[in-house]
């Protein structure tokens, strides 16, 4: 993989169409593929939830982003988890998870896992010891987020590496606020990169979707045995929609850290606000470790208001740019109380997040104009 990445970006996986010469990756609206006789399929296709030419550039054009040699795209971020799961563990086996999770992800643990007899225990993945003290005999899997959603925590992936190989487990990466663009955890040691492709790499806000990258070769095996076995593939439009965002990742994700820079410096210091949760700022626990594994720091920002929940709501209720949603990653910018929103699953539980937390997605508009929104939504 010599190439630099918004040329792997653009051109991995999607050759110009050998039929027609188009340089756009066609969409395969079909559910099946003539065979030339019994059991003689034509480059292997079969059936389209085995395998489909546009989902295959894309999970062609992830594993090269992610610089693994297989990548798998899914209908859902939560799909591509839940695949994962199923495939590398079984009834009784234990999951070291963040304690600062996305609320999905905490959802589908907590309430559809554990009732397959799977095992977890939430710890700060910022905290190495923590980790370590975590694991058991049974421990398969350690799940990361860095940064992680909501709070915006670091955890040092090469680290981690080691402790999870140690103890006989895999370690899990969900790349998702860092993107492939700002961070590659496989090239840290990670066995398992998971996106919700939904988020930055679709960057948009026009589709739904999941990956999961690898490298070792019998990884890769067992999970396209479970992507084909359980179904939740990408669609050939979902998929071609994603490819279409992934070319423009590298600019944008600039263009995301630049903004993001701009309103993290506008918002430290003000009185009404008690924490700014950022890793770019030199003060953030984690910023040395993010420094030294990120291009950039990212799009996402974090605050806690001084306030308390009710200044939170009011905040997320009055701008008029930053609109009032979930999700984050698309090219407009977001705003969102997570206590009663993606998170409102971890309610009562270690991974509730402060009433008093607000979580911006900054777009890529113009960085005064998001300004001028959140000054006339603090009320100055």
């Amino acid at each position: 993989m010599t190439e630099g990445f918004s040329t792997r970006a653009i051109h991995a996986g999607q050759p110009a169409d050998p039929v027609t010469g188009a340089v756009v990756t066609p969409i395969y609206a079909t559910s099946t593929y003539l065979q030339d006789s019994v059991g003689e399929m034509r480059n292997g296709y079969e059936y389209s939830r085995t395998k489909n030419p546009t989902r295959l550039a894309l999970e062609e054009c992830l594993a090269a982003l992610e610089q693994g040699t297989h990548g798998f795209a899914f209908a859902s971020g939560l799909a591509a988890e839940d695949t994962l799961l199923r495939a590398v563990c079984s009834p009784g086996d234990h999951v070291v998870i963040p304690d600062d999770a996305y609320g999905g992800t905490y959802r589908l643990f907590a309430k559809v896992a554990s009732r397959w007899g799977l095992d977890y225990t939430p710890a700060a993945v910022s905290d190495l010891d923590a980790v370590r003290a975590a694991i058991t005999s049974d421990t398969k899997v350690i799940w990361i987020e860095t940064p992680t959603n909501p709070l915006l925590g670091i955890a040092d992936i090469e680290a981690l590496a080691v402790i999870a190989h140690e103890a006989g487990a895999l370690l899990v990466v969900d790349n998702t606020f860092a993107s492939p663009y700002l961070q590659q955890p496989l090239n840290l040691g990670a066995d398992v990169v998971v996106h919700s492709t939904t988020k930055y790499v679709g960057g948009h806000s026009d589709v739904v979707g999941g990956a999961l990258v690898v490298r070792d070769p019998a990884l890769a095996e067992n999970l396209a045995f479970h992507q084909n076995s359980m179904g939740a593939v990408s669609g050939p439009f979902d998929a071609w929609l994603t490819l279409r965002g992934i070319k423009t990742l590298a600019v944008r994700m600039e263009r995301h850290c630049d903004n993001a820079e701009r309103i993290v410096d506008w918002l430290s210091g003000r009185a009404d606000i008690t924490h700014v949760l950022y890793p770019g700022l030199t003060e953030h626990p984690g910023h040395k470790i993010a420094a030294a594994q990120m291009r950039r720091f990212g799009g996402m920002v974090s605050v806690r208001l001084r306030g308390g929940e009710q200044a939170a709501l009011d905040l997320c209720n009055r701008t008029k740019l930053f609109t009032l949603g979930e999700s984050l990653g698309g090219v407009e910018s977001l705003i969102e109380h997570p206590g009663r929103m993606t998170h409102a699953s971890a309610v009562g539980t270690p991974l509730e997040v402060p009433g008093d937390l607000v979580r911006l997605s900054v777009g890529i508009e113009d960085a005064e104009d998001l300004l001028a929104d959140l000054s006339q939504a603090f009320g100055d």
